[in-house]
């Protein structure tokens, strides 16, 4: 496993000092030890506008969460002078913190987002990223920071915003991705950050993108670089490269005020050695580019031609790296020159291996009971009764995500011979819909360029959320006959 890791690490291998080697034993360390949740947590891609079949941006992605995920319409909100919002995380995390109230803005932003329910001492709901009505789209990925940093993460941290927060916040507040930026530095530059052990952003708009990496430690070390019309990015986990020590003069990138003077005081990092500030191997793991990354870039470049939905929809369906730990599945298509309320973000209710993406627009106005919040997977769920009215109703609804779930362990019971036709008809069903697209869109911008919002907002939510059933029903039909099949053909594993 060591000659893996050097190899992988040029670096790395040609320190040969004591000091290097303790760094590579104690970096694999962390590895083995870290809980399966943050070993494989979460995964985006993003694709430059030069690259892409109409000239959009897209980021994709899911999170890898074992715990409950709904799709949420936020609406735009105001909120009286005083107003604040509780962040951090509690004693129950693994590394332990406190919660505090920090200001909130007088209006907030609507937004479309998958929010899910447990993390442990982190408050639900928790929440990934999504896109929100200015067309800023926003994905959270891991990104361990080196070990030092770990344990120098006080204990008790002090009650700085978390990763959910600074994505909900950048949801609520961010008109572009360089802003959404701006907003995360601000905050963990005055606030501090409540961190599980580093983690990224990738936040995007119709023109660019932007990698944003905080760090463990309790230092307030964030980094962020941006991406541009030609750049192919996958986070899995999120990573910077080589940085500028002169980052303030430089448009492309952004970090902490401290940023490179504390490598420097820690003896990471030597300003006279002329060699460059690679923030990965500094601060990060030291992996640079994992070949679950190098997979997935490489295959997005050699796509006959420019990318569209259906290859990013197939880049994040991959059983490659895709599969039972993905709550959900999204693809933000950011396009400019549209009104406001045709942003649209592509959802698959849980892993898109086994469940379909579904347009669903900003001016949307709410979605189906059976893609809402039910028990199924919630945090302490199972041990509580029924609570009110509402509750009820919807626990008498079906949720998609059981549905797909079956699905997909009834597939991965004998995938080799299910697994074909269950991707044929998904993609037969979302090409329908990406068929279709163009004129759900025309109606809606017609009847908005009339003066009939409201018209157009009941459209698109009809539209989304008649689709969406449609794709239940596929998602159901395709289970009952593979488990008929499967007990038939091969018995069910007891």
């Amino acid at each position: 496993m060591l000659q893996r890791f050097t190899a992988r690490n040029p670096e790395a291998r040609s320190r040969g000092s004591r000091g290097g080697r303790c760094r590579i034993l104690s970096t694999l360390l962390v590895a083995l030890l870290v809980p399966a949740q943050h070993a494989w947590a979460s995964y985006c891609i993003y694709i430059g506008k030069n690259l892409t079949v109409d000239g959009c941006v897209f980021l994709g992605g899911y999170g890898d969460e074992p715990s409950s995920h709904w799709l949420e319409i936020v609406p735009a909100r105001n909120h009286a002078p005083g107003a604040m919002i509780l962040v951090g995380v509690t004693d129950r995390a693994e590394l332990p913190g406190v919660l505090r109230e920090i200001p909130q803005v007088a209006r907030t932003a609507k937004y479309i987002t998958m929010n899910y329910s447990e993390y442990a001492g982190f408050p639900a709901p928790l929440t990934n990223g999504g896109l929100n009505e200015h067309g800023v789209a926003a994905r959270d990925v891991w990104s361990p920071s080196r070990p030092e940093l770990v344990r120098m993460t006080p204990s008790p941290q002090t009650g700085g915003p978390n990763y959910s927060d600074l994505s909900r916040i950048v949801m609520e507040r961010a008109r572009t991705a360089r802003e959404a930026v701006e907003i995360v530095g601000a905050l963990i530059d005055e606030y501090g950050y409540s961190t599980y052990g580093g983690n990224s952003h990738l936040f995007a708009d119709a023109d660019e993108g932007w990698v944003v990496i905080d760090f463990a430690g309790g230092q307030g070390l964030w980094a962020a670089e941006r991406l541009g019309p030609d750049h192919v990015r996958v986070s899995r986990p999120g990573y910077i490269g080589d940085f500028p020590v002169d980052f303030e003069n430089d448009p492309d990138y952004m970090a902490s005020p401290n940023f490179i003077r504390f490598a420097v005081e820690q003896g990471w990092y030597d300003l006279d050695d002329g060699e460059p500030f690679n923030v990965n191997e500094i601060y990060g793991d030291g992996h640079m580019r994992h070949p679950a990354v190098e997979l997935i870039e490489r295959r997005m470049r050699s796509v006959g031609g420019k990318v569209g939905l259906p290859e990013m929809m197939a880049a994040i369906r991959t059983t490659e790296i895709t599969g039972d730990s993905a709550g959900y599945g999204q693809v933000a298509q950011l396009r400019k020159g549209l009104h406001r309320e045709l942003g649209v973000l592509w959802v698959a209710a849980t892993t898109p291996v086994t469940a379909p993406f579904i347009p669903f627009y900003i001016g949307t106005m709410d979605v189906p009971p059976q893609l809402k919040r039910h028990r199924y997977l919630t945090g302490g769920e199972a041990t509580n009764f029924m609570g009110n009215g509402v509750d009820r109703g919807i626990e008498s609804t079906v949720f998609t995500l059981r549905t797909y779930k079956r699905l997909l362990y009834l597939t991965q019971e004998h995938q080799e011979k299910f697994l074909p036709e269950v991707t044929e008809a998904l993609v037969a069903f979302e090409a329908r819909l990406i068929e279709r697209q163009s004129i759900v869109e025309s109606t809606a911008a017609t009847l908005l360029k009339a003066g009939e919002p409201e018209l157009a907002r009941e459209h698109l939510t009809y539209y989304s959320g008649s689709e969406a059933l449609r794709g239940w029903r596929l998602g159901e039909a395709l289970a009952n006959s593979i488990e008929a099949r499967t007990e038939a053909l091969y018995g069910i594993r007891q």
